[in-house]
């Protein structure tokens, strides 16, 4: 069998044929087609935080990206510009926390990244341009950025993507803090590119979107990681 690679979701109001504006569990095709192509089956998530039984079916973990993470989860109070989903923070929380444990693979995507950090102790800039003095990290509504980042040398995402790599990135928000996560890769601004738990055989979270260029490097080495290759 395909390793199962489980996809968290959004919940969101989607309108297709003669349905309006319904409340949906979805997410972009892009991921599921990544999981396929690198070989793996996805299966989505829709936010449910009773309980963390369904990774007893699952190879893999995908934190997808979406919105704000609530500040609360960092001792934090919301800024304007922070738009948070408790729901699905409280159901991917149980999730990561039970696949930590259980050591199973994860990849975590921009705010699945974020996620991992917070989980590990972290905390978050709420909107980069206050920190960084630009709007670099997200160029316009619907639109990614090209920026430019540098791996450390050793880093398993090194090992994948080599010692620097050009990444598309839609985030308005960062990694302050990445508590007991190593950052294993920096935007040209400093900003933490991509973290890594160095207690887990496999936990990466990046702050791109990798699965928009389809990028096989990573969902494979995600894919290899649930096949226990």
């Amino acid at each position: 069998m395909r390793p199962i690679i489980g996809i968290t979701t959004y919940v969101l109001p989607a309108t297709w044929g003669v349905w309006r504006d319904l409340p949906t569990a979805l997410v972009p095709h892009d991921y599921v087609e990544a999981v396929r192509l690198a070989g793996g089956r996805a299966v989505l998530l829709p936010p449910d935080e009773r309980d963390a039984d369904v990774l007893e079916r699952l190879d893999g973990l995908l934190l997808a990206g979406g919105p704000d993470l609530d500040p609360a989860l960092y001792g934090a109070a919301a800024e304007p510009l922070t738009v948070a989903q408790p729901e699905r923070d409280a159901a991917e929380l149980v999730l990561l926390r039970a696949a930590l444990d259980r050591d199973l693979p994860v990849l975590g995507v921009c705010r699945g990244m974020q996620l991992l950090a917070v989980a590990a102790g972290g905390t978050l800039h709420q909107h980069l341009p206050d920190v960084l003095g630009h709007e670099k990290h997200r160029i316009a509504p619907g639109v990614y950025s090209e920026l430019f980042a540098t791996f450390e040398p050793g880093s398993r995402i090194a090992g994948l993507l080599g010692p620097d790599a050009t990444i598309n990135c839609f985030h308005h928000q960062g990694v302050a803090d990445p508590g007991s996560l190593t950052v294993t890769g920096r935007a040209v601004d400093g900003l933490p590119e991509a973290v890594e738990h160095p207690d887990r055989r496999f936990v990466l979270g990046v702050q791109w979107h990798p699965e928009v260029g389809r990028d096989h490097r990573l969902f494979g080495a995600l894919v290899e990681a649930a096949a226990g290759v």
